[in-house]
């Protein structure tokens, strides 16, 4: 059994003792300490959390909980059932509300589930409000209500269709073009609420011809739900044998979008982000960020169209916070995450989609074409195992220190530039490793770099 206490949340798997793993009293316990958080913190003056799930086997027990201690803190909830991460979170400001709790594990396995914690702003929040909720739920320090002041239970299923409404609105989503283009486009939601939504979107976006793979929101995943290469073989050969013009990958909570191109290869969901900034900034020359771990075609594809890009420290909430600073008008993270702030701060992959579609139906150009447009590299991913007595930190200060004559850049870990490529080392929060992530123009010269980093820790550790 596991369960993980961070400042994004808490997740964990289903069952077993009590913080040991993802039992209905840390339920109650995490949801309480979440709601006496945005009791002190909302500038509302009504006291209304947003409740959205993924499609996961323990959604409904979850839901259940989470919404009965809500009520039980004196909240009122609007239960918008299986709704996707970027759909929850437009709901918050769409129902005017304190926060939101969104019910999904991402892409973990069908044996985890997890809190995710919105502010009234529909938002992640931060690192120091995600302590603070920890630290009432370590401390207990919560008081429910007494039984005139419990609270109530709205149920609006509408957001779905809303969220599709907001993304076909958008300047820069071109239906009619989309519509005269007669895209086949197959689509693989691993059983989860992407089955619901994606095809939902691509008719309202004129696509006429749908090849549908697991598309039934059960819960039931029918591979490994991180949209990733080894994942995707059905889908990779669907979109060959099928002939369609593109394949769309969501991963259970619709935040991640992966693509495969005419033929059944592999876009790179790096180059996710990539193409649809390249087509924002076309028409809206502006900034961009990513976050440190992500491709640097992103950056090239920005100061191609005249702008400046920034990098943030890993993790969704420090991009969007960073994109605020910068003035961005695109963003996200190399996962395939799109952030599209005309619409809002979140990774949607409803957005990526529509963007994405327009992109192919304006340049007449399928994804094996566009994908040759872009600066061409490849990211290697490995791993250092340290013992726990190891001091992590120092570890990454000697790096630093032996590449000091390069570009460093050390706000979450070690990142080092060089003309043509970069290594960026970070340490885990929950076990003793340090992760590698190195990106070279080819495979091979990007795995060189990350093996000639990762012995010069080994020697360090020894």
């Amino acid at each position: 059994m596991s369960l993980i206490k961070s400042i994004s949340g808490i997740r964990g798997t289903i069952g077993g003792r009590p913080g040991e793993g993802l039992s209905p009293l840390d339920i109650v316990k995490f949801t309480a300490a979440f709601a006496r958080f945005i009791n002190e913190t909302t500038t509302k003056n009504h006291r209304t959390i947003v409740v959205g799930r993924d499609a996961r086997l323990s959604g409904s027990m979850v839901k259940s909980l989470v919404c009965g201690t809500l009520t039980g803190m004196g909240f009122d909830v609007v239960d918008i059932d299986l709704a996707s991460t970027p759909t929850t979170e437009l709901a918050v400001t769409g129902e005017d509300a304190c926060g939101g709790l969104i019910l999904t594990a991402s892409h973990n396995p069908r044996q985890w589930n997890a809190l995710k914690l919105l502010n009234e702003k529909g938002e992640f929040l931060n690192a120091e409000e995600g302590a603070k909720v920890l630290e009432i739920a370590a401390d207990d320090d919560f008081t429910f209500a007494e039984v005139d002041d419990l609270g109530s239970v709205y149920t609006n299923t509408t957001y779905n269709r809303r969220h599709i409404d907001q993304v076909l609105a958008l300047p820069l989503v071109d239906v009619e073009a989309i519509r005269k283009a007669n895209f086949t486009v197959a689509v693989d939601a691993v059983n989860s609420v992407g089955g619901v939504v994606i095809p939902q979107l691509l008719k309202a976006l004129g696509v006429k011809n749908i090849v549908e793979l697991n598309c039934t929101a059960t819960g039931q995943f029918a591979h490994t739900p991180e949209p990733i290469p080894e994942n995707l073989g059905d889908i990779a050969r669907t979109v060959k044998e099928s002939g369609a013009d593109v394949g769309f990958v969501v991963d259970p909570d619709v935040d991640r979008l992966a693509i495969i191109s005419d033929g059944g290869d592999f876009f790179g969901e790096e180059y996710t982000l990539v193409a649809v900034a390249d087509y924002v900034l076309a028409h809206t020359p502006g900034n961009t960020v990513s976050n440190l771990s992500s491709s640097r075609a992103l950056r090239d594809v920005t100061v191609k169209h005249g702008g400046s890009y920034s990098a943030a420290a890993v993790g969704e909430v420090n991009v969007t916070t960073k994109m605020k600073e910068t003035g961005a008008v695109i963003g996200g993270e190399g996962n395939g995450g799109v952030i599209y702030p005309e619409l809002h701060y979140g990774r949607d992959a409803l957005v990526g989609v529509a963007l994405f579609l327009t992109l192919m139906a304006k340049t007449g150009k399928k994804p094996s074409q566009l994908r040759k447009d872009y600066p061409a590299y490849d990211i290697y991913k490995t791993k250092i195992q340290l013992t726990p007595e190891i001091d992590v930190d120092a570890i990454l200060e000697a790096v630093k220190e032996s590449f000091k004559d390069e570009k460093i850049t050390d706000i979450d870990g070690v990142k080092i530039d060089f003309s043509d490529s970069w290594v960026h080392l970070r340490k885990s929060n929950t076990e003793p490793i340090i992760r590698i992530y190195s990106e070279a123009h080819s495979m091979e010269d990007a795995k060189k770099l990350a093996d000639k980093i990762g012995a010069l820790v080994d020697k360090m550790v020894k």
